[in-house]
């Protein structure tokens, strides 16, 4: 957890301010994962900070969402055609992830679950 902290304070991800008046917070929960060698042994236990979106509603909170994903048919059919036109692929593992975009609006969410800041927990 404390690694993925460390990436949003290296990218600059946000900064807590005191919280405004009149705006939604948007809640934040961790999601746990283990990482798995060939064998099928837990080699890293990974952890995410990620915002409850069900809290959130279309039209008010948002209008678009992404996420970053690929299907299996997808991966398979590309491994396909790299095979077939002899293209050479390669695998990287990424530790963190952050789209290089800009967000018009502001959006207020709270402090991560057991790593509020004791001086300003009010703050989001």
């Amino acid at each position: 957890m404390q690694e993925e902290l460390n990436q949003f304070s290296k990218n600059q991800v946000w900064k807590l301010i005191p919280k405004p008046d009149n705006v939604s917070v948007i809640g934040t929960k961790w999601v746990f994962r283990n990482k798995l060698n060939e064998d099928g042994k837990v080699i890293r236990n990974k952890a995410r900070l990620v915002a409850q979106g069900y809290s959130q509603q279309e039209g008010v909170n948002y209008d678009e969402t992404f996420a970053p994903i690929a299907r299996l048919e997808s991966i398979r059919i590309l491994l396909a055609y790299a095979s077939f036109k002899g293209f050479m692929l390669f695998q990287i593992d990424v530790k963190s992830a952050f789209l290089n975009g800009f967000i018009e609006e502001e959006v207020f969410v709270k402090q991560p679950p057991s790593f509020e800041d004791s001086k300003v927990s009010y703050h989001v």
